[in-house]
């Protein structure tokens, strides 16, 4: 119940953080399972929590495993459809939970659900495809070995900053993996070698290469907003950036007080803001008097709106 009602909230919530989120075959959304999403991870949990919202099936995520720790939080992203995949360096002691993570996974496919893996490994703020790890391919073949007909569907997401508030995401996806693709092959090694090459080459081209310096190709790739958009935004959107100051740098203080160590930057500013925004509206609205609250309500989220959808330069 929980997870249903996030989704549904963060559905809404989302636009007023993000410019824009762009899909690319938008059809695959509406399939159904059992399907493994893999894709790329360049910014931490924001990447789970998108792909969560854009697919209809419920999918979980695959997430590092040393935030699964303490056992109260361990329910906590349970409930939420997450799943832990330990490393090496997270303690040798952990990672036959690995092998429970996989098994709970299969279910989920039985189930005709989603699950959500990064191939990469791990999360780095960049605009490249890292070295694809071994997880996604014995993942896929523990579900073809036990007869479930999973689909693999390689997914580029793309942000045009790390960092900034009003990012506009554009998110491809490239043509599934199956087991037909891997006839003939006998080993272990052999297959997850070949599936990593089919996959390699599948999702490098969903994945921009921009070099961070490269401000010309950072705004080829993502655009900029239509001059008449900014016209008619401009004044709703400076409303916006005056009414919503107060809980950003609040979130914003919030980061820097717990999370400044962290490369978790976007994923923790949403987390907060998610958290914070609907105490803030109605502070908003006790604040005005009784005959303003129901513009109130309706003022806030817009001129949030419309500051997000300004300028995608900002972002």
């Amino acid at each position: 119940m929980l997870y249903k009602l996030l989704k549904i909230y963060v559905r809404l919530a989302i636009h007023l953080f993000c410019h824009s989120i762009d899909v690319d075959k938008r059809w695959l959304l509406q399939m159904k399972g059992p399907i493994l999403i893999a894709a790329n991870h360049p910014n931490s949990f924001l990447d789970a929590i998108l792909f969560d919202i854009l697919f209809d099936i419920p999918i979980t995520s695959l997430a590092r495993g040393d935030a699964f720790k303490n056992k109260r939080i361990f329910k906590v992203l349970r409930s939420l459809k997450m799943l832990p995949v330990y490393r090496i360096r997270e303690g040798a002691e952990y990672l036959n939970t690995n092998y429970d993570t996989f098994d709970s996974c299969i279910v989920l496919f039985r189930q005709n659900e989603g699950v959500l893996i990064f191939s990469e490994g791990l999360c780095v703020n960049e605009w490249h495809l890292r070295p694809l790890k071994k997880g996604t391919a014995r993942l896929a073949f523990k579900a073809w070995d036990a007869a479930i007909p999973l689909k693999v569907l390689p997914a580029g997401i793309n942000y045009s900053s790390f960092r900034k508030y009003g990012k506009k995401v554009i998110v491809h996806f490239g043509d599934l993996i199956e087991a037909g693709n891997f006839e003939g092959v006998i080993t272990d090694g052999e297959k997850n070698t070949q599936f990593n090459n089919i996959l390699k080459e599948r999702l490098q081209p969903l994945v921009y290469e921009i070099d961070p310096a490269d401000k010309t190709e950072l705004n080829n790739k993502f655009g900029t907003t239509a001059p008449i958009k900014k016209y008619l935004l401009a004044i709703p959107a400076l409303l916006g950036a005056l009414l919503h100051a107060p809980i950003y740098w609040f979130a914003k203080t919030i980061f820097h007080l717990f999370f400044s160590d962290t490369d978790h930057h976007d994923s923790m500013m949403l987390g907060i803001l998610l958290l914070t925004y609907p105490f803030y509206v109605l502070l908003f609205c006790y604040l005005c008097c009784k005959t303003a609250m129901p513009w109130a309500l309706v003022l806030l989220p817009f001129t949030a709106w419309a500051y997000c959808n300004y300028d995608v330069r900002k972002g």
